[in-house]
């Protein structure tokens, strides 16, 4: 029988992270998917403070992984500990990635690179998915359908920005073959003159 638990500190603090982590993703997604929400002013709020959410979700992460590591007295030398946990890990190590990288120095030394690594986020999302119902199958809270729902929502959302930004590109793409041949006739229409 299907029964929802009290949630603990632990899933409160990694249902924090996510609407954190969650918040850092909206900005450039809303104002591409839903280009009249640049009128609330939301994304640029949300844009403006982006990477003191992103470290308050990284902090948000840390203390979820503390307190599941203390409640489940993880055997570190022991491979599959790793394998189990293998969705919390690799996120945390993206996040801890993004934080650390979270700083005008590293932008200014990781150049484009800086830009790359940062695309770590978009993997996040689809291992959080992964990570959530993994972790809390047989054993839900009122929190976790909240927390897939959102991670699933901005995934979509997420996907439906790079359909947008890839036909966009395409368009501009395509425009730039036809001015270009638009000239090179022109150029050659006045040669043959």
């Amino acid at each position: 029988m299907f029964s929802i638990d009290q949630s603990p500190l632990a899933n409160i603090l990694g249902f924090l992270a996510l609407a954190s982590y969650i918040a850092t993703l909206l900005p450039t997604t809303l104002r591409i998917v839903f280009p009249q929400t640049k009128e609330t002013g939301i994304p640029q709020l949300l844009l403006k403070h982006r990477r003191n959410i992103g470290i308050i979700a990284f902090f948000l992460a840390l203390g979820h992984g503390f307190l599941m590591v203390q409640k489940r007295n993880f055997d570190f030398f022991d491979i599959k500990t790793f394998w189990i946990y293998f969705q919390g890990v690799s996120t945390f190590i993206i996040f801890t990635l993004l934080s650390i990288t979270s700083n005008n120095w590293s932008v200014k030394k990781l150049k484009k690179n800086w830009k790359q690594l940062h695309k770590l986020t978009y993997p996040a999302m689809v291992i959080l998915i992964w990570h959530i119902s993994d972790k809390m199958s047989g054993h839900w809270t009122y929190l976790t359908p909240i927390s897939l729902f959102a991670i699933s929502i901005i995934t979509v959302l997420f996907i439906i920005r790079f359909w947008i930004e890839h036909q966009n590109k395409q368009q501009k793409n395509a425009t730039k073959v036809a001015k270009a041949e638009l000239a090179e006739r022109s150029t050659s229409t006045a040669r043959l003159k």
